[in-house]
């Protein structure tokens, strides 16, 4: 005979699964150079210089790329920390951050 354990969900469990996702999207403009995203997603990601790359030519070619997929309060500091980050430096004529949204990630239940 053997006993199967039965351990009940904690509510932390049930918060976490419940928990609504939602997308990081980073968004393209003429402002800024690949060197900048590379760099900001690299420190605020911690992204390796090829992950960072190819979000930077997907967010090029395509005007946006998505970064990251988490719960709402990270995603608003996510966002947040993009829109911090400050103008290119190596662009005369930048003299703001990228712009990034948050949007629902959809949930296949």
């Amino acid at each position: 005979m053997s006993i199967t354990a039965v351990h009940p969900k904690s509510a932390k469990d049930t918060q976490t699964k419940n928990a609504s996702l939602f997308h990081v999207i980073l968004l393209n403009d003429n402002d800024h150079s690949y060197d900048y995203v590379i760099e900001m997603l690299q420190k605020l990601f911690y992204f390796s210089k090829q992950q960072a790359y190819r979000n930077t030519v997907e967010v090029d070619s395509k005007g946006k790329t998505i970064l990251i997929t988490c719960t709402q309060k990270e995603a608003e500091f996510c966002r947040d920390q993009i829109r911090s980050y400050g103008p290119d430096p190596r662009i005369a004529c930048c003299q703001s951050s990228m712009s990034a949204v948050i949007e629902p990630a959809e949930t296949k239940q």
